[in-house]
Order: C-alpha cells, then structure tokens, then sequence
C-alpha cells in the first residue's frame, strides 16, 4: 500500500505536495502548524530540500506522529546547483508517479525551488508567501525572477502577514492575508506549570525572555545595550543561532543562552518569563514579518514589548495589547513599567483584553479558510474547464 493509499482510506481531498524552505525538524513555525493540520484531511507531502552526500539519489520517505510525510531528497554532492534541482525533480516525479497520484495540490514556500516542479500537473497551486525572503541575509539574485515566474504559475497566493500582502496585492489577482495564528491551549498552559525546566529555574529574576530564530533579524546591539544598562535584570534566549556568529549576539553575564527548544517544552520555559521580548532589527529582512511569538506570548499570560515592527504595532500595538519601544532606554522603561504592574488590577485588566483578541484566533481557523479559499478556486477552476470543452 502506498502512503497516499493509507491516506485516501479516510480522506477524498487531494494530497497535497509542499515545497518547503524549512526543515520539518527546524523551529516550529508556520509551515508545521498549516501542513499538520491539513494532515488531518488528506495526505500530505512536505519535500525539504536535499540533503548532499556520496550516495546515489533518491527520496527518503518517513512519516511525522502528526500524519505529514516528510520527503527528503539525497542527491550527490559536488553538482551545480541546476543539475542538483534537475535531479531532485526527477525524485519528485518518481515519488508522484509510484504514489499513483493523479490529482493534487501543489503548495510553495520557497521560489528557489520552483525549478524541482518540472514536470508536475497540480490540479491547484498555492504559493503560501510566508516572508519577503529577497530580503534576507544571502538571498540568491534569481529569488525575485523564480517569485515572478510562481505568480504567474499561482492560482492562490496568501501572504504570512498584512504588511506583505500590501506588498504583494498588486502582482496577483487572487492573494489573500493570512498572518500569524496562535494555538492558544498548548500556550496556556503556561499559566499553570508547576516546575519550569531544569535550565532555567535557576536562573535569578526578574526574567526577561525571547525565543525564535537568532540571525540579522534579532537586534543584538538593543539586547546588548539593555544588558549593560540593567545587569540585575535575566535574560533568556532560547533558539538556533543561523547566518550570525556567536560573537556578533550579546556577550554579557546575565545573558543566558538555552540552545534550541522543541515546541512542546515553550509553555514551560514562558512559565517563568516575567516579560516576553521581541527585539527585531528594524531592517529590510523584518519590514514584512508576522512574527507567531507575538500571539503565543500573549497566550502564555506573558505581558509583552516589542520593537515597531509593522504587523505587531497593527493591531497589538495599536490595540495596546503589548508596549512597542524604539531603544533600550524605551525597552527598559517599557519592561519596568511591566514589571511594576505585575499582580495589579491593570494587569488583570491588560490580560483579559487580550485573550478577548487570541479568542478570534486559531491555526484551526486559519487553515479552514485556507480550505475554502482553495475550493472556490478549485470550482472555479473547472468551471473554466468545462466551459472551454463546451466550445
């Protein structure tokens, strides 16, 4: 039996193929929360990009806990970059075509990969626009050119946030804001965690926290600057260091870094964070971003401060659902501030506000409207069909 066939057994929606920029394994993050939950309802295939090594090609094949089958491609090292996408679309038409699948989703994070579709016939084609990836730290010059090229090929495309669809409206007639949700029981779960993990509960308060990504995103001289200025104060950061050395992050005594979580164990590690950080880089790589730890901060019962970023200040700022600070004088004033209101009726009262916003939010939510978008263009789509078979 293939996996497609194990899936079908529960399912009459087509699989779905991801072409993903991500490791499946990597920070829990969009990608993950969209395609386990579209796991639920048909198969679903989530093709990373290769790994390079001395063995022949070919697609290993394995199947997460949540349902997704995760596609990794081996190729030979030493090829061009061209020859080793020629070859994993060659990977990938094979794991098509011995999977027997005749109809299905293709749905894109990454244009850099365009060319391993070679050869692909979806039946609908989704490009999730999660980040204006041009603008990160080593983007490759042809991203743009393989971007326009999947516009054209797109019969949906949704944007990761409302600052990016208002940069992508205009380049595609059907694109969609979807930005960052929040899965707010597992995060809720912080407000009532008995023990806080090992690394961490020594660690003296108060605790300021942040986890995600460390790379030119992340501000470090604003961290460091904090710091210096306020060495009674903890700092914890939890996440992989990616595109930035060590040496270019803050160097201090009560900077404290915790290494890579899984998502599992983050309610337990906000559980003792007094005040939830968000310290991005006012910069081209964070001008479109929705960043998923603004809801799940909030989630957590964890009051918050941010820098400006767009999709933050809109609507959590403009709400007054978090501070947004522009320097460290203003992140210290605003953590103080926090800090200060701690057990007060104000604090209460900020709290309640904002798990009135998160009721509205879901990835359940979020991945249903996803659903529907995708039915409409898929009914609209055979409609053309049957309409151009009629003439």
């Amino acid at each position: 039996m293939t996996h497609s066939e194990y899936a079908s057994q529960s399912s009459t929606l087509p699989p779905l193929l991801c072409i993903a920029h991500l490791r499946w394994d990597f920070v829990f993050q969009r990608p993950q929360h969209l395609m386990t939950r579209a796991a639920q309802t048909r198969s679903v295939y989530y093709i990373e990009e290769p790994m390079f090594g001395e063995t022949d090609d070919r697609m290993a094949v394995r199947r997460d806990p949540s349902g997704v089958l995760v596609c990794t491609p081996h190729i030979l090292h030493g090829l061009s970059a061209d020859e080793s996408q020629a070859r994993t679309a060659k990977l990938l038409q094979e794991l098509v075509r011995n999977e027997g699948l005749t109809e299905y989703v293709l749905w894109v994070y990454t244009p850099m990969e365009l060319p391993i579709t070679a050869g692909l016939t979806p039946s609908l084609t989704i490009y999730d626009c999660m980040d204006e990836l041009a603008n990160f730290r080593f983007a490759p010059p042809e991203l743009l050119t393989r971007e326009a090229e999947l516009f054209r090929r797109a019969d949906l495309v949704f944007t990761g946030g409302y600052r990016l669809w208002e940069a992508k409206r205009h380049k595609h007639p059907r694109v969609f804001p979807f930005p960052s949700s929040v899965d707010v029981p597992h995060f809720a779960r912080a407000r009532t965690v008995k023990a806080e993990p090992e690394d961490q509960a020594g660690l003296p308060g108060p605790r300021l926290g942040f986890y995600g990504v460390l790379d030119e995103r992340f501000d470090a001289p604003l961290m460091s600057e904090l710091a210096e200025r306020r060495p009674d104060w903890t700092f914890v950061l939890l996440g992989p260091v990616v595109k930035v050395s060590r040496e270019e992050l803050p160097q201090a005594s009560n900077v404290h870094y915790l290494g890579q979580k899984c998502y599992a164990d983050l309610p337990g590690y906000l559980s003792g964070w007094d005040v939830a950080l968000l310290p991005f880089a006012r910069n081209d790589a964070t001008e479109f971003i929705s960043p998923t730890k603004t809801p799940e901060y909030l989630a957590a019962g964890v009051p918050v401060v941010s820098t400006a970023i767009h999709d933050v200040v809109r609507p959590y700022g403009e709400a007054k659902l978090l501070e947004i600070a522009h320097d460290a004088q203003g992140f210290e004033q605003a953590i103080q501030k926090l800090l200060d209101a701690r057990g007060t009726p104000q604090a209460a009262e900020l709290q309640g506000r904002a798990d009135a916003h998160l009721s509205q939010l879901s990835w359940d939510r979020t991945w249903q409207d996803m659903e529907n978008r995708m039915a409409e263009a898929a009914a609209e789509r055979t409609t053309l069909v049957v309409e151009a078979a009629d003439d």
